[in-house]
């Protein structure tokens, strides 16, 4: 008899990544489909029929829950907040719940709700454990101390999505990366040896997506697609006949480490084949602060240079940037600044240093006694850190602050598009004919923008585009709809930021009204914190209501945190006035 196994992809919640504000100018409901599910679901054995619900795309049902035997989830650690409540629906159904993915592979230890785990890669564990499931006697924890060959994974499958949903699909060719920088978590989970697909396979997965009808982005998501150079030269020979062969059905985009700017052949290569943007972890200008992280393939190039001469033959680099390090000077944040302008990277994610479970960094730290908590994932427009750093925090977070203020004010960011659009070729993919879907995004985006200031200055750069280099006007469009949703979320940061600190300060002075030692309070301490305490409150809440809506969801629980403190600090209070007049 078949069983049914019923896989949930829980929300991702408004992330620089979400592209949460852009999205509402596509047809997309969300960025990127739950590839890793989909592979999971290709190796199961055949007789389970199989769901997909992606909650980023449609809710889940309690319908969906009751009718399945099985229920898979996959979740990143920024997705914890969803995940934790989707456990919480499906225990009310006593259904078997099995987990895996990036978040429950680091929590596994502290995971509550979940039946059974499969942690990190699941080739050489999954099928172990549904043979144990069907034999009652599956243990709780799956795990291989073997990195598995992919060369036998199966092609995802894509018939559990629509792709009509989505921005861009996505494909794998590798795991692990070569490199040791000593806050990077893939290491760890995919080893220092990259692993890597054939190129028939890969080819098979490409030929699998074309059949479903998409044409579009087709995001390649390995954390070093270069990682095993030799290999990824072959596969891209293949790709670029496949490709012509089908006019350039997809324009692809990766993720890559900079020692990529070294090798004019591989650049070229890879333009030719289709790819037309990549992922580039360039972290800092600071010497000192990349040997910290041992990031030593950046110590041996031109960083700037090498951003120039990728963008030059026709590859838009994204890069990641992180300050927070011990190393980093004291003009750390004007560098970013003015290295991020130079280099025309107009979506630069530029993080709090973070430290991952089980990285070397979070080693150190721990044995150093500077760990304060668990990271919550979200490595960019976060101010939350989980270690004592170096600099003054306060400093470290104002700094921070300023940075993404000022690189996502609206005439920065279009400076670093117009560096960028200077840069950039007009070849088959930047320079393409302009279709009737950038017709229609410009049209909502003007529409919805043409009365702000902000607005203004997007089309502003559009027309730009149109008298310098018309055969842009499609980069023009993308960059457009991305930078309103980067300002976007940097703005709400900052807001956010500002409601936190104003409660912050009121509770502070609250608190030191209150434990101020004068015979005057004593005697009139009762009207005077109720005066206080109803003002207080008062003005909190009217300011909550002021908060723009993507942030009241974050506000609230600062606000009902702010209540609960204020409620403890008035009665602290009265009980040690109590027991100076006797009361007690």
């Amino acid at each position: 008899m078949s069983r049914s196994i019923l896989m949930i992809y829980p929300e991702i919640p408004i992330t620089y990544w979400s592209f949460t504000h852009a999205l509402k100018y596509t047809r997309a409901k969300t960025s990127y489909p739950p590839l890793g599910l989909m592979t999971i679901a290709a190796m199961l054995p055949s007789e389970y029929a199989i769901k997909l619900v992606d909650m980023n795309v449609q809710p889940l049902s309690e319908k969906d829950i009751r009718e399945a035997d099985m229920i898979f989830i996959s979740a990143m650690i920024v997705q914890k907040e969803s995940f934790e409540n989707v456990i919480h629906r499906v225990k009310k159904y006593n259904k078997t719940i099995v987990a895996g993915g990036p978040y429950p592979s680091s929590a596994y230890k502290t995971l509550y709700g979940v039946d059974h785990i499969i942690i990190n890669e699941c080739e050489t564990t999954l099928l172990k454990f549904m043979e144990d499931f069907e034999n009652g006697c599956a243990e709780r924890e799956y795990r291989s101390d073997e990195y598995p060959d992919i060369t036998t994974t199966p092609s995802p499958r894509f018939d559990l999505v629509d792709h009509r949903n989505y921005y861009s699909m996505m494909l794998q060719f590798s795991r692990g990366c070569p490199f040791s920088c000593e806050f990077c978590d893939i290491i760890e989970m995919f080893g220092r040896k990259p692993r890597t697909k054939t190129p028939d396979q890969f080819i098979n997965e490409m030929n699998s997506l074309y059949e479903t009808g998409f044409r579009g982005s087709l995001f390649i998501v390995d954390d070093n697609f270069i990682g095993n150079k030799a290999n990824c030269r072959e596969l891209l020979k293949q790709i670029i006949p496949w490709q012509r062969d089908r006019k350039f059905p997809f324009g692809l985009f990766t993720e890559a480490s900079m020692n990529l700017a070294d090798d004019d052949e591989l650049i070229t290569l890879m333009v030719d084949a289709g790819f037309n943007m990549v992922f580039a972890g360039i972290e800092s200008p600071s010497i000192e602060s990349l040997a910290e992280a041992h990031k030593t393939q950046n110590m041996r190039t031109d960083l700037s240079e090498g951003v120039r001469k990728m963008q030059q033959k026709g590859l838009e680099v994204t890069g990641g940037f992180i300050v927070g390090f011990d190393s980093d000077p004291d003009d750390i944040f004007e560098r970013q600044f003015n290295f991020i302008q130079a280099a025309g990277i107009p979506v630069a994610m530029v993080g709090l240093l973070q430290a991952f479970p089980g990285t070397q960094l979070y080693e150190r730290l721990k044995k150093e006694g500077r760990l304060t908590g668990e990271t919550n994932g979200n490595n960019t427009h976060d101010l939350d850190l989980n270690f004592t750093s170096r600099m003054d925090e306060t400093r470290l977070r104002e700094g921070y602050k300023e940075l993404i203020t000022r690189l996502y004010n609206t005439e920065n960011y279009y400076i670093r598009c117009k560096n960028l659009l200077k840069r950039l070729p007009v070849n088959d993919f930047h320079g393409r004919s302009v279709g009737l879907d950038d017709i229609l995004i410009l049209w909502k985006f003007t529409v919805k923008n043409m009365l702000s200031a902000g607005g203004r200055k997007h089309l502003k750069f559009i027309l730009w585009t149109l008298l310098n280099n018309r055969k842009l006007f499609p980069d023009a469009v993308r960059l457009s709809i991305m930078g309103v949703h980067l300002i976007a979320i940097t703005q709400d940061l900052i807001e956010l930021e500002g409601f936190r600190t104003f409660l912050n300060s009121n509770v502070t002075m609250l608190n030191d009204a209150l434990t101020r030692p004068t015979r005057e309070r004593e005697k009139t301490v009762a009207a005077s914190l109720q005066r206080k305490t109803m003002f207080v409150k008062n003005e909190a809440v009217n300011r909550f209501k002021r908060l723009n809506a993507n942030i009241k969801k974050s506000a609230k629980n600062y606000l009902v945190e702010f209540h609960v403190t204020i409620d403890e600090l008035i009665s602290n209070s009265q009980m040690n006035l109590k027991k100076k007049t006797g009361a007690y």
